[in-house]
């Protein structure tokens, strides 16, 4: 583990040194490319240093109970060591964290949509209250979230609701959130107060790249039509709403918010892809499924992952067994009482597979 944290900081030097070189800017992908690669190199890099110093002071200190003749200094290194010793093991921990296969996608931004499934309206109600809450857990992450297509329900909340979420390592926080999330609540309209069970799907869609997926326009069918809704000065008056359809494989987006035809267009394309990449990356899943490394139901956008219980303020993640009695903070944006455990157990999972070492 050593001998590879040691690459890793002469790489990382090396970088450094070719950054500050005169012509490094001459070729701006080049030169992006390398700021990518410092800036994810410097984590690790910086946990390692801090490595070394606590091994130092403990080696330090040892030396001193061993050598030293002042008592005093020796009953201080010895109330020291303990403490030293515990912050070794655990920044031990964390660099074999950060020494696993990492995700190429972690570092991107999100395409998150979510749909209305069983439960009639309260699947509606309930969608665009999980929409809200991820929005507030996206702004105590100083994120960006743009929405990106809207279909709202007659009776209130949103029977599908497509946003973009931009900002520093969003997939790596919400991969896990794709699957099938079940609500238990009392509907206002129930009279008997019986528990009613409604479910709506969360998709996590890594943004893609147009090199990344080359999408051959023959293969698309695009429909102009005039969009519906409240409306506008010109909303319900041009036809700018587009409907694209990928024929191969029958996907169909649909984008109407914007007054501009090409604006949702643009959208539309954007949603498109990214559900291209993740077809292809689900079909090389299940063709590898023996790499699927710790997967926890990433993959199975059918698979119940969570549950939202408010008569007993109670949210379970079915994956880990996990649960929190914090549910109102958790509409409220608090979300990584959540997703923090999922994490971690991925990590655990991935560490025990890779059977992580630190020879």
């Amino acid at each position: 583990m050593f001998k590879q944290l040691d690459e890793v900081e002469k790489k990382y030097e090396e970088i450094g040194m070719r950054l500050t070189l005169p012509d490094a800017v001459s070729d701006s992908k080049k030169y992006s490319q390398m700021m990518k690669e410092y800036s994810n190199l410097k984590e690790i890099v910086e946990v390692y240093r801090h490595y070394k110093n606590l091994d130092k002071q403990k080696n330090d200190n040892k030396d001193i109970l061993v050598n030293e003749k002042d008592e005093e200094l020796r009953a201080m290194a010895k109330e020291e060591l303990p403490a030293i010793e515990k912050e070794l093991a655990s920044v031990t921990e964390q660099l074999k964290i950060l020494l696993l296969p990492k995700d190429p996608n972690d570092d991107k931004n999100i395409i998150l949509e979510i749909r209305a499934g069983a439960g009639g309206d309260e699947a509606s109600l309930f969608c665009e209250e999980l929409f809200r809450a991820y929005v507030h857990y996206a702004n105590k992450n100083n994120w960006r979230v743009e929405m990106m297509s809207l279909s709202n329900s007659p009776v209130g909340g949103f029977k599908e609701v497509i946003a973009t979420i931009s900002g520093q390592k969003v997939y790596s926080k919400l991969k896990f959130e794709s699957g099938v999330h079940r609500v238990q609540r009392v509907p206002k309209t129930e009279t008997q107060g019986r528990i009613h069970t409604s479910t709506i799907t969360v998709a996590v869609l890594p943004e893609v790249d147009e090199i990344e997926v080359n999408i051959n326009q023959n293969d698309l069918r695009i429909d102009v039509f005039r969009s519906g809704g409240a409306g506008g000065q010109s909303v319900n008056t041009t036809d700018s709403a587009v409907r694209i359809t990928h024929i191969p494989t029958n996907l169909m987006v649909v984008c109407q918010d914007e007054k501009s035809q090409l604006s949702n267009k643009q959208k539309a394309l954007k949603i498109l892809a990214a559900r291209l990449q993740a077809l292809e990356e689900e079909k090389r899943m299940r063709e590898n499924s023996e790499k699927r490394l710790a997967q926890i139901g990433t993959g199975d956008r059918s698979e119940r992952i969570r549950t939202y219980n408010f008569p007993q303020s109670r949210v379970t993640d079915h994956r880990i067994n996990f649960t929190t009695h914090q549910i109102n903070s958790v509409m409220e944006g608090d979300m990584a009482v959540l997703i923090d455990p999922l994490i971690a157990n991925f990590q655990a999972q991935a560490l025990r597979q890779s059977g992580a070492t630190t020879n």
